[in-house]
């Protein structure tokens, strides 16, 4: 029996993979780790081993993680410079501490660069390559709700889509698909030292604009404007126009044992769940 601990349970992309693993394996071979244990508590009259565990208190670890042969790090929230890499420093050393034969991380794509948003990403590979653990490195794409979410607002208000990269293509991947991959690695064979690039479908945003006429069955145009223009995303697309997501990988879609979804159906899925 292999006893597997998932952290951020009580998060979107930890709760679908600890979903997922209960179709996988028994749940009396999972440990959901969380701040807050009554946020997880349907998990217990389900079966499944419920342990705080703080990433701000190592001595919390010690616990969470006892008897756990395979650790999911679901990646910190707190963005703030410099937190994330002294969380998941006290994550790793404490695993190592524990017993823990294999960590697997939730990265990001471009984190060999260590530049920017990455450092943190960059910083935790390494000190995972270098705890003696054996190791799974998952470095996820964007998600795509984050730029349908906005698109969809974008066209109920006025009819279209704006974005500055006119028909550059971009990269991203539902979360579910990110989250179910996850779910493959830790229940499956053959990960071993593996770092995988999770990048979905490229697109483009007049086929983000299309695709959103087709499933709202109304016309959305598309309309270039400045970065200023195009409100938080702006950030990113100099990026975008750099070609930084225009690469894709078959590594999602091999983990899924499918193709990634598509935009119609993350389209689809994101208006059934948010109800817009």
């Amino acid at each position: 029996m292999t006893k597997i601990a998932i952290t951020g349970v009580t998060g979107n992309f930890g709760r679908i993979v600890i979903e997922d693993l209960l179709t996988r394996v028994s749940p009396g071979d999972l440990v959901a780790v969380v701040r807050t244990s009554g946020k997880a508590a349907d998990l217990t009259g389900r079966g499944v081993e419920v342990r705080h565990g703080d990433y701000d208190d190592p001595a919390s670890l010690d616990t969470a993680f006892g008897g756990v042969d395979l650790l999911l790090l679901v990646s910190g929230s707190d963005l703030t410079p410099g937190v994330r890499v002294v969380q998941h420093r006290t994550v790793v050393e404490r695993a190592a501490k524990a017993g823990v034969r294999r960590i697997v991380y939730t990265s990001a794509i471009g984190a060999e660069s260590g530049q920017g948003s990455s450092a943190d990403h960059a910083a935790t590979e390494k000190m995972i390559g270098e705890s003696g653990l054996t190791y799974t490195v998952l470095r996820n794409t964007l998600y795509s709700e984050a730029f349908v979410g906005t698109a969809l607002a974008q066209a109920n208000e006025t009819g279209e889509v704006v974005s500055s990269i006119a028909s550059r293509p971009l990269n991203t991947a539902r979360l579910r698909d990110l989250a179910l991959a996850a779910g493959a690695v830790l229940s499956g064979s053959g990960h071993d030292n593996a770092t995988y690039e999770l990048r979905g479908p490229l697109w483009t945003y007049p086929e983000l604009a299309e695709a959103l006429a087709k499933v709202l069955r109304r016309p959305v145009a598309y309309r270039e404007v400045t970065d200023a223009e195009a409100g938080w995303l702006g950030s990113l697309f100099p990026m975008v126009r750099a070609g930084a997501f225009a690469r894709t990988t078959p590594d999602l879609s091999r983990l899924l044992g499918r193709p990634a979804t598509g935009l119609e159906d993350t389209i689809a899925a994101f208006i059934e769940r948010v109800g817009a």
